[in-house]
């Protein structure tokens, strides 16, 4: 038997102290089975190298639980270890038995993924003591026992193992009892190990027992995990039925995407995976961390943010390169140089992507455009870079259903909707049903309305007025149909200071009370044929108001009162009747402004009740 102490140097230390960024115990899990999946690709290695000339079929791990005996076992048949190499790579933390063996075998060696030594420590987050029972592939070699119960003291000695690899036993802390449960195993191990590149066995399959009315175990080994993955096969052998059934797997209760990115790339670095366009339409946060990240078919994280441009978080699917880190913090990978290149790379493929199906196949796209158009504008909105790529197959869709390109609309409107000082007037509508009467006006008079009703629109609205040179949006409910698109000098109203001091204090006194509203009484001279009275609402405070519901920091504009604007017609033949009889046309005033706001949407309730009683009893008289 020999003992010692577990040697800790000054020049290894810093990456023990990683091993305390880890943000859940149950990472252990991860590390330990990585560390028996890179013992059995160890073996893999040796054998193309012909330093092992014995069998490699069978290769597995498996993972035992034994709840009365309060152990966790991790078990392999590959490489092993001998006890200088127990000494090298466990009693000295940090030293990185993959560092020295990639240094040997660097051009075969692509699928080991671990750290081993540094992971291998992680156990001691959920055990008390750990017991290494382990018989190197060695000729002639020894099996050999280690334990430790987590201070610097380890004991070695010879043990009766005959076949080669590794069992570590990890005697289960009495404040981690949790990890002695069969459901939260399965669970960890569905999580973590899913994809790994070695059969993962976790006890035996089951089957209804119909004499005895319930699951019973079988002689199959239950197998975890699926050893090669969508993304580890070539897109030229992979049909589209393929690509759906894969995301089924990885999101069991989602709708079928819309399409899909098969990333494979060897230089400047290796990347694959899959990327998802799900059907993303509201409630964006539920969408996010949808992106799972793997080492080698490792699974890292799926808290993307930070990692991945914002904008990329919308997007589901998987991402696996060995330049990720694999036993860091999030934080770390954020900083990581190859992320942030694999960051920029996965971008450009994204927009190459929608660009080509904007080209190939523009009638696809438009159908598509509802459920890409949040994808698309959260995209322009957070990444210049991406803006500049989308702004080409960017679609805009008029209230009748029909789909521009911004240089397509642009050609359309200019002759129409350019006002008095040169500047292309957009209008636009959040809600076709509401501001029906707004957008019929304004087609009546040759000018088209857009429909902005996504989530992400009215930012939308102020970022293109910032790229489009000398452009202007305006919603179509947000002034006259006269001042929408100002053509030339308005027409004076010819009311004398009085006539117009009486009318709008008439009106004023009839104005309903509005829960966080202020509601102000002008007068404009509409045409004789206008209508009596149109209700308008401020688009700086409207638009303010919308964005500020996403945007944080913006709160205040929440708290302050909408606005809105009665226009009274001078011109129209029943506001002069009011004018010259203001006291005995009291119903009549109520009933303008009732259908003013009939018009708008705001008369609802009893509000509403009162004008229809009121209308039958104009009726009647």
């Amino acid at each position: 038997m020999a003992k010692g102490n577990i040697g800790v140097t000054t020049e290894n230390i810093f990456p023990v102290i990683k091993k305390f960024l880890y943000s859940d115990h149950e990472i252990f899990l991860r590390e330990m089975v990585s560390n028996a999946v890179d013992a059995t690709q160890k073996l893999k290695t040796l054998a193309t190298q012909g330093e092992f000339n014995g069998s490699t079929d069978g290769l597995k791990v498996s993972v035992k639980l034994d709840k009365g005996a309060g152990t966790l076992t991790f078990s392999d048949n590959g490489i092993g270890m001998t006890e200088d190499e127990i000494e090298r790579y466990i009693n000295q933390i940090a030293f990185s038995g993959v560092t020295d063996f990639l240094d040997k075998y660097k051009e075969n060696a692509g699928s080991i993924i671990g750290h081993f030594g540094l992971g291998f420590y992680s156990a001691f987050m959920v055990a008390d003591k750990v017991e290494i029972f382990t018989k190197s592939y060695k000729e002639g070699a020894e099996a050999v026992k280690w334990s430790c119960d987590g201070s610097p003291a380890y004991e070695t000695e010879p043990c009766d193992k005959e076949e080669r690899g590794s069992d570590i036993v990890l005697h289960i802390s009495e404040d981690c009892k949790e990890f002695l449960e069969e459901g939260k195993i399965s669970m960890l191990l569905n999580k973590y190990c899913k994809f790994m590149a070695v059969p993962v066995v976790f006890g035996k399959k089951q089957e209804w027992d119909k004499d005895e009315k319930k699951m019973k175990d079988t002689d199959e080994d239950n197998v975890i995990n699926n050893v090669e993955p969508l993304w580890t096969k070539q897109p030229s052998g992979l049909k589209d039925e393929d690509y759906k059934e894969f995301y089924k797997t990885l999101y069991p209760m989602s709708d079928e995407p819309l399409f899909w990115i098969h990333l494979n790339v060897d230089f400047p670095f290796h990347l694959t995976g899959i990327l998802y366009f799900p059907r993303v339409q509201s409630n964006m946060d539920l969408q996010r961390n949808k992106i799972q990240i793997f080492c080698n078919q490792v699974f890292v994280t799926d808290q993307v943010e930070g990692i991945v441009p914002e904008f990329l978080t919308l997007l589901h699917g998987v991402i696996d390169s060995p330049d990720i880190p694999l036993n860091v913090s999030r934080s770390y990978l954020q900083s990581d140089a190859n992320v942030k290149k694999i960051a920029t790379y996965i971008t450009k493929k994204v927009a190459d992507r929608l660009s080509g199906i904007f080209k190939n196949d523009r009638k696809d796209f438009e159908q598509k455009w509802d459920d890409l158009k949040i994808f698309i504008n959260f995209g322009m909105l957070t990444d210049e870079a991406f803006y500049d790529r989308a702004k080409d197959f960017t679609l805009l869709k008029d209230t009748e259903g029909k789909y521009f390109t911004l240089e397509e609309y642009k050609t359309l409107i200019t002759s129409e909707q350019t006002d008095k000082d040169g500047t292309l007037v957009y209008l636009y509508a959040n809600n076709a049903e509401e501001e029906y009467t707004y957008i019929e006006a304004a087609k009546a008079k040759g000018y088209s309305v857009l429909l902005m009703d996504g989530q992400l629109d009215t930012s939308v609205v102020s970022m293109l007025e910032q790229k489009l040179e000398k452009s202007r949006f305006t919603r179509v409910d947000s002034d006259i149909l006269e001042r929408l698109i100002v053509k030339e000098d308005a027409k004076k109203v010819e009311l004398s200071e009085d006539d117009s001091k009486k009318l709008t204090e008439a009106f004023k006194g009839k104005l309903p009370t509005i829960e966080k509203a202020t509601i102000n009484v002008e007068i404009q001279a509409m045409g004789e044929d206008g209508v009596p009275a149109t209700f308008t609402q401020s688009e700086y405070m409207r638009r303010m108001k919308d964005i500020s519901r996403y945007q944080s920091g913006m709160g205040f504009y929440q708290q302050m009162p909408d606005s809105y604007n009665l226009v009274l017609n001078s011109d129209n033949a029943i506001i002069k009747a009011v004018l010259a009889d203001t006291e005995g046309k009291s119903d009549t005033i109520s009933q303008i402004i009732d259908l003013a706001l009939l018009q708008t949407g705001l008369l609802k309730g009893a509000d509403l009740d009162r004008f229809i009683k009121r209308s039958a009893k104009l009726l009647q008289a």
